[in-house]
């Protein structure tokens, strides 16, 4: 791999003022304890730095608690014309679930003892995913098969092989490469990063991609269904990754009909008590979880989040092992 070349400075050019519908908390919605570190991206309370790829344009962002507002400080190569940031504005609020109406979903969780308190204890927390459907793509095939450890450093030798490295707000964070250059190179190359059978997906993934064969605008639009089959219809994408991206990037908060064995273990131990390595069988969790409808994988989220916010503060025994980082 050739010497890593400089950071390329960015310079500040604009500061959006985002509102969300509220009740909305900033950390627990920008900051995922359970996401694996990524050097696209950089937290601490109140603040997240986070680079973009957004219409051919590589951005850096600041994206601060202002509540109840958030705050997001733009920096790019170049000044932005007025409309370029009203799209931005308009995609990250998106991306962020700053829209979400959580009247319905929380009025539910109060009559249900098990997830009022965790309900509470995270109020105003969204789903979020801050890249682009094809980086969450890119995410899912990295995991795929592989230790979290394993994905991390998959994932950086991407970054370092056809990533930018960018440096705003005296921050220094590597953007996503455009999908047309992974399509343009070759799985030799790939595969010298090291990422194993994954470089064929990566490839094919790109090139359809990049020619536009799934549209992930008009995929927003779609039904559930549409965007499934849209979403299978990809090389190496199968039912685990199609589940997560429905939820994190098309926001179907009530879509549930894959739990893959590593789900399975974790969500035996939170909602029946049982041990992580003689889970219940994933039938039973569905019925399990039915009665969460039509929020099921929303209140899946705030247990979920809420379990890794308690392991961040203070490690669980039985967690531990299985996220391998």
């Amino acid at each position: 791999m050739a010497a890593e070349k400089p950071a390329r400075p960015l310079r500040r050019t604009a500061t959006l003022d985002l509102k969300p519908t509220q009740p909305f908390a900033f950390d627990s919605t920008f900051h995922k304890p359970d996401h694996f570190p990524s050097q696209d991206n950089a937290w601490e309370p109140g603040v997240r730095w986070q680079t973009m790829r957004f219409q051919g344009r590589l951005l850096g962002l600041r994206i601060e608690d202002a509540g109840p507002r958030v705050q997001v400080a733009v920096w790019a190569d170049a000044s932005l014309p007025r409309r370029f940031l009203a799209a931005l504005a308009e995609e990250l609020e998106w991306r962020s679930n700053l829209r979400l109406d959580l009247a319905d979903f929380e009025r539910r969780a109060r009559r249900d003892r098990e997830l009022a308190t965790v309900v509470r204890r995270w109020r105003g927390m969204r789903p979020m995913h801050p890249g682009s459907l094809y980086e969450y793509l890119v995410i899912a095939i990295v995991l795929q098969n592989a230790t979290v450890r394993r994905s991390v450093q998959m994932l950086q030798a991407l970054f370092e092989g056809y990533g930018t490295l960018v440096r705003f707000d005296r921050r220094e964070l590597y953007g996503y490469w455009d999908p047309a250059t992974l399509a343009g190179t070759t799985e030799q190359e790939l595969r010298a990063l090291k990422v194993g059978y994954r470089a064929k997906s990566l490839l094919k993934v790109s090139a359809a991609i990049a020619a536009g064969e799934v549209d992930p605008t008009q995929l927003r639009e779609a039904s559930v269904e549409a965007q499934r089959a849209g979403l299978l219809s990809l090389f190496g994408v199968g039912p685990a990754s199609v589940g997560l991206i429905l939820v994190d990037v098309f926001h179907a908060f009530d879509e549930l009909s894959h739990i893959s064995p590593w789900e399975q273990g974790i969500y035996s131990r939170l909602l029946l008590g049982l041990p992580v390595d003689d889970p219940a069988p994933v039938p039973v969790l569905l019925e399990r979880i039915a009665r969460w409808s039509p929020w099921r994988t929303l209140a899946l989220h705030y247990l979920w989040e809420d379990l890794f916010w308690r392991h961040q503060e203070q490690p669980i025994d039985w967690l531990t092992p299985l996220i391998r980082l």
